[in-house]
């Protein structure tokens, strides 16, 4: 009895340190990756693919300047949902024009979000990424081919002679010949990645401001581009207008 006593002890010793150990070993695994995660989470970037309402060229435009863009597509940030076409506005806070020494620089802060029914303070920047237009080859409209005239019914209820004009089936042989010669019209669509702007670069300032140059020429922005607007610098890629800043 003494003897079955001792082994049950032992056997509970032997897992008490096995947990033991386990348990140190996973302290030791999570302990480094821990603040990694934190840090990464606290340093995600927010963007927000919009439309400018208004030009804006490297110099020509000036400091201070009130501008405006809208948001292309619902995106949601921390919970919240900004609408589409909801409306940014902020100031230009660089704006300087290429010489020929120094690059074309701008720089575009928006302070605030507003939509139908609601609003919320935002700190965002203009970066050197946008959606660019992409062409797709659209659906092709042409008939087939014409049918012969012996299995065209003309509604009168015969099948009248193939040399009938009213036997002809529609469209007609020459119709179907031009829209097969026709060449098939593109359909235009924003891209559903981002990608940076040519010869354009993006700088980032030690108080957390973003500011775009170019080396090769003078910045002009319009109001067709999406472009893209971000609490800061981005990384390469992004995912889709809409997802890219769902948190």
């Amino acid at each position: 009895m003494a003897t079955t006593r001792m082994m049950i002890v032992r056997r509970l010793g032997l897992a008490v340190l096995t947990v033991v150990v386990c348990s140190a070993d996973l302290v030791s695994q999570q302990g480094p990756t821990a603040p990694n995660s934190s840090a990464a989470s606290s340093s995600s970037v927010k963007e927000f693919p919009v439309n400018m309402k208004q030009s804006v060229t490297a110099g020509a435009t000036p400091v201070a300047t009130k501008v405006q863009a809208k948001l292309v597509v619902a995106t949601l940030v921390d919970g919240t949902v900004f609408p589409q076409n909801t409306l940014f506005s902020g100031e230009v806070i660089e704006s300087v024009a290429k010489s020929a020494t120094d690059p074309s620089r701008v720089a575009i802060r928006m302070d605030s979000a507003q939509w139908k029914n609601g609003s919320a303070p935002v700190k965002v920047y203009l970066t050197a990424w946008f959606y660019p237009v992409i062409a797709a080859m659209g659906q092709d409209l042409s008939y087939g081919p014409p049918k012969p005239a012996s299995q065209t019914w003309n509604g009168a209820g015969t099948y009248p002679d193939s040399n009938s004009p009213a036997s002809r089936p529609f469209p007609s042989q020459d119709m179907s010949r031009s829209a097969e010669s026709a060449p098939e019209s593109p359909v235009y669509t924003v891209s559903k990645r981002r990608v940076p702007m040519k010869d354009v670069e993006s700088e980032g300032n030690n108080d957390g401001a973003v500011a775009i140059t170019s080396k090769r020429f003078n910045i002009k922005l319009d109001k067709l581009t999406t472009y893209v607007l971000a609490t800061g610098d981005l990384p390469a890629g992004g995912p889709s207008p809409g997802s890219a800043s769902t948190k």
